[in-house]
């Protein structure tokens, strides 16, 4: 007969090993309310220009502000919630959103915007290694851990996708009061965090009663960690420059040397987004199925044969180029996230933190970079040297077999 201690423990056992979905779908469901009031601030700009008379200089130090606050605060609100973790940071983050949207919505100068937007960007900055948190918590072990990632990762391209509808349809109507009605989003998510940050207390409550490590072990060393952790920020800079590049400059680009209305174009950067929804989500269950190495290496340097045709390529071509493009790069992130994931399994808070304040960064870096291509030569030349980002993929080869380590490990 067992004693109390031992169910106790087997119960906090199985629980820990367990898949929980609800709790998957509700930082998906935060992340898209999140993402949605995200890229609905840069939807807002011609009308900020229009009431305040901004420059295109102030407002690319606005989109500036807005990720750079997330970018650097991530890694540092990680590391501090892997050695203290706060389950009710969720909620608070989304109240640091729900504050700088209502005071983005009645802000009468520049400052004012500089403000709003920086508090928003603090609000991102806590929610997304947080809730990458939380989904690697939830997978139940490291047969989910990418179905997990790619669950909470479709939430947030699914809120982007559907933000310049909101907008059209609710937002700019009413101009920029108009924002004030992304409060509801903001509400309804931390109503939904409050829910997932009491689970994420009693997981933590139940863990401290198993000495159990949060993630696997591996025999790596220091440097081939150090190594390894390099060759995804490689990664990392090619897929998200790439995909700036996309999303940014290619209505330009299909006007330029097509001919197509704001409208057609939008068409075409429509269906790039939805297969990168698509591919997102399958990104994670083939890692967990294959080896995360291998899908990795696949993403990135999958890519670049339909990323190199699509300059040279006619109108329907175009279109079938993007969707391919989107469906293999975008299931890129959420493994390499996972990848690191387990690389540093004593960091989850660190790497989700710094691997998403990277995404942030470099996509923001790109495109003005892209784009000072553009004015200096044109927008055909910018495409064909982001063209040539994905073969960056080659240096996936040289990523160690963390399957293979973690594997030997468990066997010993």
């Amino acid at each position: 007969m067992e004693n109390e201690q031992e169910v106790a423990e087997r119960q906090v056992s199985q629980t820990i090993q367990t898949t929980v979905y609800p709790i998957l779908f509700a930082i998906s469901g935060a992340h898209l309310l999140n993402d949605l009031i995200q890229q609905s601030i840069p939807l807002m700009y011609p009308v900020f220009k229009q009431s305040l008379n901004l420059s295109f200089t102030e407002i690319g130090l606005i989109t500036f502000v807005l990720n750079f606050t997330a970018s650097l605060l991530q890694p540092a609100i990680g590391l501090y919630t892997d050695v203290k973790p706060k389950p009710y940071s969720l909620p608070i983050g989304m109240c640091f959103t729900l504050v700088g949207i209502i005071f983005l919505s009645v802000a009468t100068n520049f400052y004012l915007i500089l403000a709003s937007v920086c508090v928003v960007g603090i609000g991102s900055a806590i929610l997304h290694p947080e809730s990458s948190r939380v989904a690697y918590m939830a997978s139940g072990g490291s047969k989910k851990r990418g179905l997990a990632q790619s669950i909470f990762q479709i939430g947030g391209n699914t809120g982007s996708a559907i933000a310049p509808l909101v907008v059209a349809w609710l937002i700019a109507p009413k101009g920029q009061q108009g924002i004030i009605y992304l409060t509801a989003f903001a509400l309804f998510a931390i109503i939904i965090q409050s829910r997932v940050s009491v689970w994420y207390k009693n997981y933590l409550s139940s863990r401290s009663k198993k000495t159990t490590s949060i993630g696997d072990t591996h025999n790596l060393s220091r440097n081939k960690v150090i190594s390894a952790l390099t060759i995804l920020v490689v990664l990392i800079f090619s897929k998200f420059v790439y995909v700036s590049s996309i999303t940014s400059y290619y209505t330009f680009y299909l006007d330029k040397t097509f001919g197509l209305t704001v409208e057609q174009s939008q068409f075409y950067l429509f269906m790039f987004l939805v297969s990168m929804a698509i591919g997102t989500f399958l990104g994670g269950p083939l890692s967990d199925r294959f080896n995360r190495k291998h899908v990795i290496w696949f993403s990135i340097l999958g890519t670049a044969p339909f990323a190199l045709l699509l300059p040279y390529a006619n109108l329907f071509w175009s279109g079938i180029l993007c969707v391919m493009i989107g469906l293999i790069l975008s299931s890129a992130f959420s493994v390499i996230l996972v990848y690191a994931q387990e690389l540093m399994p004593g960091k989850i808070g660190m790497v989700s933190g710094l691997f998403f304040g990277l995404a942030f960064g470099m996509g923001g870096i790109g495109s003005a970079i892209l784009g000072y291509v553009a004015d200096q030569t044109s927008i055909d030349v910018a495409f064909r040297i982001a063209s040539v980002l994905p073969l960056l993929g080659l240096v996936a080869g040289f990523l160690p077999n963390l399957k293979k380590e973690i594997e030997a490990v468990k066997s010993m």
